[in-house]
């Protein structure tokens, strides 16, 4: 179940990070946008917090944050029950 919601958060997660690097390409153009997909969206998620209030990207940016970081936690807490045999490991 854990990661299940896990990889749900990063789907979404994913979802936004799409979102921002079709914003960065219109605006800051294709280099902009291919160091963004280079850089596996770390630069796309800097450039998103640095250009949110001027494209109104700051519920985006938010909502990214914490889906990345709600992700991080239930992957975490995924293998911690694994570990402790709490789930079985299947793949």
């Amino acid at each position: 179940m854990l990661y299940a919601l896990g990889m749900i958060a990063g789907l979404g997660a994913f979802v936004c990070f799409i979102m921002v690097l079709i914003k960065q390409f219109q605006d800051s153009g294709p280099l902009h946008g291919i160091i963004g997909i280079v850089t596996c969206g770390i630069w796309t998620y800097i450039w998103g917090w640095i250009h949110s209030g001027r494209l109104a990207l700051r519920n985006m940016m938010l909502i990214w944050t914490g889906l990345w970081i709600l992700a991080i936690i239930l992957q975490g807490a995924t293998i911690a029950a694994m570990f402790m045999g709490g789930a079985p490991a299947t793949y």
